[in-house]
């Protein structure tokens, strides 16, 4: 069979065709950017505490019915709990003084009967206060991040095979549109159940636009752009989509007004499915070869290079006698690829808790969430950039425990760091965020 690179060297390494492609193929991952994190802002926990009712207190006793508790060091009012409102009631009206006449720490306790109290300092509203995901209900926020990954899993195992039958053109434009419904029902979400679902077809289709769009840019790219593309360009556009998140949240309060705004940036990219052209390599696999000559031909007029009469001479006959259609089960016949891919699987669960543990992380840290959420962002631009130019010179085994040894060190170190010292907290969280990142680059490349 014919070297797909061979046949079509006469379009060079270069040139306006490979370069638009490029460009236009990288900004899709702009919006996996956008669309991936913004349960940080969505499903953070402002400060609250029980609400009490419009009943007959003064106002000593009402200032006084919620308890205070220690947390780092320091009294802050009791989120979970309250005094007993019928007795505070009762003690209000007979005219008793709270801490003068009542020992307060000798009252019953109650939760929070009539739902709670949140402040409004930083988030108007998100699916916390929307649908009270505290105390004994906190953990429906982290099982609703869950519901994300189970959507890339889901999406990791079909995009392929989708891709393989339907082209990769079709699959990215195709999780592109499903991607903006899913966020824009998931905006219109009427209990946290829904929003879970809706959330699972949001890392389905965005995981499938990544693959996809990858594979397509490994395929149509020349050998240089392939390299930038794969090593830098994903990379560095998804980190547009990441630092600009925290911007649109600043200026949107609002949750489910921050969801459609996020839905409908999708729409932008409706233009390019007629700029960004179908895998020639696909099209030949499919015997589909003159559609295939009709874009090299193209490619050839747009980097004002003549193309030859016949592109694909040996292509043409081994299509049509290719028969044989490869699964992920093929993978498991070898035990060299068996090993490989055992090993991968295993480090991509290591690197993934500590990349997805972090950046999730960003507004329990001290500070304003937006800028952390920026900082975290940031973070990854030299992180890429530094593991590129390693990987071109160092050895892959001692640069990946390096990177492993950076990240996972550092938020051991962390454990010992004084509450009081939050920026210190602060600035080695970002540097596990840069060890992680370094690996995930690697391992990415290396998978690919």
């Amino acid at each position: 069979m014919g070297d797909y690179d061979e046949d079509t060297a006469f379009l060079g390494q270069t040139g306006p065709y490979f370069w638009t492609t490029f460009f236009l193929l990288n900004t899709v991952f702009v919006s996996t950017g956008f669309n991936g994190l913004y349960i940080v802002f969505v499903g953070a926990a402002p400060k609250h505490h029980c609400l009490i009712p419009d009943v007959n207190l003064t106002d000593e006793w009402r200032n006084a019915i919620i308890p205070f508790t220690k947390v780092d060091g320091k009294e802050v009012k009791n989120q979970c709990s309250r005094y007993k409102l019928d007795v505070v009631r009762n003690l209000s009206a007979e005219g008793y003084i709270p801490g003068r006449d009542v020992n307060l720490t000798s009252l019953e306790k109650e939760g929070c009967l009539d739902g709670w109290n949140y402040s409004k300092e930083i988030y108007q509203s998100n699916i916390v206060t929307e649908w009270d995901l505290v105390c004994d209900n906190q953990w429906k926020v982290p099982f609703a991040s869950s519901t994300l990954f189970v959507g890339y899993l889901i999406g990791s195992l079909i995009s392929g095979q989708l891709s393989d039958r339907f082209g990769r053109k079709k699959v990215v434009f195709i999780s592109l549109a499903a991607q903006s419904v899913s966020v824009l029902l998931q905006s219109f979400s009427y209990s946290w159940r829904m929003f879970c679902i809706m959330f699972l077809f949001v890392g389905a289709s965005q995981i499938s636009i990544y693959i996809s769009a990858f594979v397509l840019g490994t395929e149509v790219l020349s050998k240089t752009m392939r390299v930038i593309f794969t090593t830098l360009g994903a990379f560095l556009f998804y980190c547009i989509g990441y630092m600009t998140l925290p911007w649109i949240a600043y200026g949107i309060r609002e949750w489910r007004t921050l969801l459609a705004v996020l839905s409908m940036t999708s729409v932008v990219y409706i233009p390019l499915w007629w700029f960004i052209p179908e895998s020639p390599r696909w099209l030949i696999t499919r015997g589909r070869v003159e559609e295939a000559e009709v874009i090299v031909r193209d490619a050839a007029r747009k980097n004002k290079v003549e193309a030859p009469q016949v592109i694909f001479k040996e292509f043409e006959l081994q299509a049509m006698l290719q028969s044989r259609s490869y699964t992920m089960l093929d993978i498991l016949k070898s035990k060299n690829l068996r090993c490989i891919t055992l090993m991968c699987l295993l480090l991509w669960m290591a690197i993934n808790i500590g990349y997805f543990g972090l950046s999730l992380n960003t507004s329990n840290l001290s500070g304003n969430p937006f800028m952390n959420c920026f900082l975290s962002a940031t973070t990854e631009v030299p992180a890429y950039v530094v593991s590129t130019w390693l990987l071109s010179k160092c050895p892959r085994r001692a640069l990946l425990s390096s990177f492993l040894v950076i990240g996972g060190g550092v938020l051991l170190l962390i454990q010992f760091i004084p509450d009081s010292f939050n920026y210190v907290a602060l600035a080695l969280e970002m540097t596990g965020k840069f060890g992680f990142t370094m690996a995930f680059s690697m391992v990415y490349i290396y998978t690919a």
